[in-house]
């Protein structure tokens, strides 16, 4: 294909990029970004680290057919300004809830799903809003404070490389970080890695390390669910440890594992996560007997 040409994985981007509904909350001397498809209850998604709205990009439409899908570029990620410094996790969760009020009618409950250092900050965030969060479903989240092993570096373009060797050095990138099965990274997911990187201005990864989550799941009143790749390189082979930690708060919380599939799991596995994640949803919105 000629650089020329466009894939139908690359024209999915371009076409939901056309369709979202963009809306502004305040962020710094900026703004947050966020973005909507689709109608009905409202599912609110929090990206990854060094990542944007994109990392949902295989699932907006399995989702946004049964929900309003608000993506948001959290603050300092994507097409989002700075926070204001000091910026630590908690600040972060403030710009973010302030976003929401900006984003739903006051009082409007929602879904919310978060993958990886967006998890994290969803944690914090679901905490804060009490019962007005229907389901808090964690994917691949970070900073819960648990065992895992050790990872091979990962390497930082360099500003002498050309497009293509920061292309290639990405792909290795997302087979060490985020795919378990490097045949599955296609151009999409590099182009993807290689965009979100250049923008990423909040240097997320010092919070992995570190027991953020943990606390704060106790607090969380709605109901707490989780979702992993069964290679997730952030998790493995102790992946049970999530889901220890998660009934310890809620003894029914919901858990699924998907097989063969790394830490970028909704991405890889974008089918069976999309089937998990609505049955999940369908699950919390069922009353409590």
């Amino acid at each position: 294909m000629s650089p020329h040409e466009t894939s139908p994985s690359l024209s999915l981007l371009e076409r939901l990029t056309r369709a979202a509904t963009v809306t502004p909350s305040p962020c710094g001397d900026g703004s947050m970004v966020w973005r909507q498809w689709g109608e009905g209850p409202p599912l609110v998604l929090f990206h990854g680290g060094y990542g944007s709205w994109t990392h949902w990009l295989r699932n907006i439409d399995a989702l946004a057919a049964r929900y309003r899908v608000i993506a948001a570029d959290l603050p300092g990620l994507g097409d989002s300004a700075l926070p204001p410094s000091p910026v630590t996790p908690q600040a972060l969760a403030g710009v973010v809830g302030r976003g929401i009020d900006t984003v739903l009618p006051q009082g409007e409950r929602f879904h919310l799903v978060g993958f990886s250092f967006g998890a994290m900050l969803g944690g914090l965030v679901a905490a804060a809003r009490g019962a007005q969060v229907r389901s808090m479903t964690l994917v691949g989240s970070a900073s819960m404070g648990l065992r895992r092993a050790p990872m091979q570096e990962m390497q930082p373009p360099r500003r002498h490389m050309s497009g293509e060797e920061i292309a290639a050095l990405q792909r290795a990138n997302l087979g060490i970080l985020m795919f378990a099965d490097k045949r599955r990274i296609d151009d999409l997911a590099v182009r993807l890695q290689v965009e979100n990187v250049a923008r990423a201005r909040v240097k997320s990864r010092v919070f992995a390390p570190q027991n953020l989550l943990g606390p704060v799941l106790p607090r969380i009143a709605a109901p707490l669910g989780g979702i992993w790749g069964e290679r997730d390189v952030t998790a493995y082979p102790w992946v049970e440890d999530r889901r220890d930690l998660l009934r310890q708060a809620q003894p029914d919380a919901f858990f699924a594992v998907i097989p063969g599939a790394g830490h970028w799991v909704m991405y890889e596995a974008a089918a069976e996560f999309d089937r998990v994640l609505l049955e999940r949803l369908a699950g919390a919105e069922r009353p409590s007997r």
